[in-house]
This record gives C-alpha cells, sequence and structure tokens, in this order.
C-alpha cells in the first residue's frame, strides 16, 4: 500500500496525507496565505516523513499561488527521496464529479480572476482517471460551451446550470496512483495559462 501526501494551493491550501484507506485533510481557504499556511497543515496531517509519493495540483491557477505549494512539494520529494508527481485539479474536479454525475462528461470551472474562468471538458477513464475532450483554457463566462454537466466554481456562470464543486484534494493522489500504475509520466511543471499578473519594471532609458 502506497502512502501518500497530496498538497494543492491552486485556490486557498489544501492538504491530505493518505494512509492506506485512512485520509486525513486539512485546508484554509485564505488565497493569500499560501506560504504562510502550507508548513503548518502539512504538520496537522501528520507531515512528509513515511510517505512514499508526494502529489501536488498543477492549476491551472494564478502565479503565486500556485508556485508556494510546487515549490514545496519539489522540495520535500528530494529531502525524502520520495516520488513527485503533478496533477491538474480541473482533472482532479472532473473525476470527483463523474463519481456521482448522471452525465458521462463534464465540463469543470474554475476561478481565473479578471473576470474570466479556467475550463477544460473531460469523460471518464476507468473508475479512478479521466480522459480530455477539451483541454484547458482561460475564458469570459460569456464565450463557455459546456459539455455535459458543468460543475466547479459554478457561481461564475450564472447563465448556465451546473453544480458547485468545492476540490477534494485526495483526489489528486487517488488520479496519481492510478497513473502511477499505468506509467504515465506526471511533470510538476505550473499550468498558469496566461502570464503572471506581476512583471519585470522596464528599465529607463540611458542618458
Amino acid at each position: 500500500m502506497t502512502d501518500v501526501l497530496a498538497i494543492d494551493t491552486s485556490a486557498g491550501t489544501s492538504v491530505a496525507r493518505i494512509d492506506g484507506e485512512h485520509i486525513t485533510r486539512a485546508s484554509d481557504a485564505n488565497p493569500r496565505a499560501h506560504a504562510e499556511n502550507l508548513a503548518p497543515l502539512i504538520t496537522k496531517v501528520g507531515g512528509a516523513a513515511g510517505v512514499d509519493l508526494i502529489v501536488v495540483g498543477t492549476g491551472p491557477a494564478p502565479f503565486t499561488g500556485l508556485r508556494v505549494g510546487i515549490a514545496t512539494a519539489r522540495v520535500l520529494a528530494d529531502a525524502l527521496g520520495v516520488e513527485l508527481a503533478g496533477v491538474s485539479v480541473l482533472d482532479a474536479l472532473a473525476r470527483q464529479a463523474l463519481d456521482t454525475s448522471t452525465a458521462d462528461q463534464v465540463t469543470v470551472v474554475t476561478d481565473a480572476r479578471r473576470r474570466e474562468v479556467y475550463t477544460a471538458s473531460f469523460t471518464a477513464d476507468g473508475a479512478d482517471d479521466v480522459e480530455v475532450i477539451r483541454p484547458a483554457q482561460v475564458l469570459s463566462p460569456a464565450d463557455l460551451d459546456v459539455v455535459g454537466e458543468l460543475v466547479g466554481a459554478t457561481h461564475l456562470v450564472p447563465e448556465a446550470p451546473g453544480r458547485s464543486l468545492e476540490l477534494d484534494v485526495a483526489v489528486l493522489a487517488r488520479i496519481a496512483l492510478q497513473r502511477r500504475a499505468a506509467g504515465v509520466g506526471m511533470p510538476t511543471t505550473a499550468l498558469y495559462l496566461r502570464e503572471p499578473d506581476i512583471h519585470n519594471a522596464p528599465r529607463p532609458d540611458r542618458v
């Protein structure tokens, strides 16, 4: 049995430790305190010592918060000498939704700020993974073409009926274990979908 630590900082900060059949979760909804909250939450679920795999959510999400989780996961995996895997949050939300949906396909939306949403559409790939129908993109809610059931941050798309759904970070681990068994690569490259909000200031012209 593989013991897993799952981390996500794509919105608030969420952590889960999976020891066999036992899952311990901890989270903080503050979208601006990832660096302060992540270490205490990892400690709260039992720490990282003894796990065989660390899984981190790769977004899509804004630059600042997302990089905290990915950087922490990389440091922990390197220090402990354990495997590291990245899974998209959209994939995890889709898997959650398909577990209980009467639809064969789902369209996931999350908050991209700037009055836009991150979105992708999926169908099931077995009992523990998903297959992408339409890849991740960022767009205005008015431009969203819903495939199947709409799930996630559905309040951002008031024109379309949907089901509100928050990420269960343990589903990242569930997908990662399935992909690991299938030999699928899981890079931890962050999925931003657009340029960071912070840019370097232009250099002044020389006199």
